[in-house]
């Protein structure tokens, strides 16, 4: 993406600006004359301004939604990671890698170390678990949700890895992988939480998140948490992490892996890496950037965009002819105005431009109220699926992102609303004979 592509809105709105911006000084009809007129019609003025405020704010909530899958599926790749799966796997969901057939694959060239010699490959095992919801207060049946787990073999080389950190006070499961909790000293899954389903785990207990020490049940037996990833921005974040035997023990997939993630210096040499692998001698494997991966699963929020412009047009369809009716009927009120206009001298493309300007202005108050509207929902958080679009799939916990571009384009939206809404009434009032309007 270039420099200007990321300013595009603005680039566009400013555009519009530009044009409009001489209207007020070449329509010669006194400004005030048109905000008297928004005033001592307030009620219509607030109902066509509501119009734009519902649009415009409708708008900015689903384009949150959409930046935040696209910051979610980037933050989860790093440029000098490849990830491993198994041959025509394009998911982690579907892959199968034996342990046997790619025991040597972290010894290949290119693979960093840590300070004490151990390659940075991430051994792991995806598996979605489906759990059921108890009931709460009012409802009658069980919902169910879907919880992501990843089995590791070492937390501290994953979390290296995938760039990523425990909170404070929050530490790696142990050797075992299982504590003794509770008066009957049972043992339980030690885990590691991303932040969103340490949320989401946390949601019928009453409580803001769990915490380290808290424990959660998750098939048949009890889990407890040892630490909490700092994991907002990635994937990772709707992720349980545990020991990779315990996981494949309870799930029924032992001694396999879903993928191998290797870090590297750079992302040419993991996409050097990944054309080496493909070639791996012991077996097939499907390899590549850990950042491809991921923009592939970006491709269904992309989808939704397309989506969501879809819907914005239909709305605005709605949002211009309401605008239209409305301001014909305004201006079917003021035909004698229009006289006075014209017979005191003003041109029919004057009175053509002030009639503009007022459904301007209503559509720039209704866009601005509509955009902090919706700028309400930036940061909460939301539920949705990253998919490649060739099955499998995340369900992910992300945060809804209000930024500039997205004020930039909800008013611009409204602007290219209010002139195509207002044009045909003020034409309309521009046609107006003198004589007969005052008549």
């Amino acid at each position: 993406m270039s420099a200007w592509s990321a300013y595009l809105p603005w680039l566009e709105l400013a555009g519009v600006v530009l044009l409009l911006l001489p209207l007020p000084l070449v329509g010669r009809v006194p400004l005030a004359y048109n905000l008297r007129n928004l005033t001592v019609r307030w009620p219509i003025t607030a109902l066509t301004a509501l119009a734009f405020t519902i649009v415009v704010g409708l708008l900015t909530v689903m384009l949150a939604f959409v930046n935040g899958m696209d910051r979610l599926t980037q933050g989860s790749g790093r440029p000098g990671n490849v990830l491993v799966l198994s041959e025509g796997a394009t998911d982690e969901l579907f892959s199968t890698l034996s342990r046997d057939d790619t025991g040597d694959v972290a010894r290949e060239p290119g693979i960093q170390r840590d300070e004490g010699g151990t390659p940075l490959c991430s051994r792991e095992l995806y598996v979605v678990v489906n759990q059921a919801i108890p009931p709460g207060p009012g409802e009658r049946h069980e919902r169910r949700r879907f919880i992501q787990v990843r089995g590791i073999e070492d937390p501290r080389i994953s979390l290296r890895v995938h760039g990523l950190e425990l909170y404070p006070g929050g530490t790696t499961f142990s050797g075992a992988g299982v504590r003794s909790v509770g008066a009957g000293r049972l043992d339980a899954i030690e885990a590691i939480l991303g932040e969103g389903v340490a949320r989401e785990l946390a949601g019928e207990r009453g409580k803001e998140r769990l915490d380290v020490g808290d424990v959660f049940e998750l098939g048949p037996r009890q889990w407890v948490v040892t630490g909490v990833m700092k994991s907002g921005g990635s994937t990772f974040n709707s992720e349980v992490w545990a020991k990779g035997q315990k996981v494949g023990d309870q799930f029924g997939k032992q001694n396999v892996y879903s993928s191998i993630v290797l870090r590297t210096p750079d992302a040419g040499t993991a996409q050097e890496l990944s054309e080496r692998l493909k070639k791996y001698k012991k077996v097939r494997l499907e390899a590549q950037p850990e950042t491809e991966y991921y923009a592939k699963l970006s491709e269904a929020s992309q989808q939704l965009l397309y989506f969501i412009y879809f819907v914005a047009v239909i709305m605005a369809m709605g949002g211009v002819f309401g605008v239209m009716i409305t301001m014909f009927a305004a201006i079917s009120q003021r035909i004698g105005d229009i006289g006075v206009l014209r017979i005191l001298g003003f041109a029919r493309w004057q009175v053509l431009v002030s009639f503009l300007l007022e459904t301007l202005v209503i559509a720039l108050v209704g866009g601005v109220l509509g955009c902090a509207l919706g700028y309400l929902a930036d940061g909460r958080t939301a539920t949705s699926v990253v998919s490649n679009g060739q099955g499998g799939g995340k369900s992910v916990v992300l945060k809804l992102v209000v930024d500039g571009n997205i004020i930039a384009v909800g008013l611009l939206f409204t602007l290219v609303m209010g002139l195509v809404g207002g044009l045909a009434p003020a034409l309309w009032a521009m046609f107006q004979k003198p004589l007969r309007a005052l008549h």
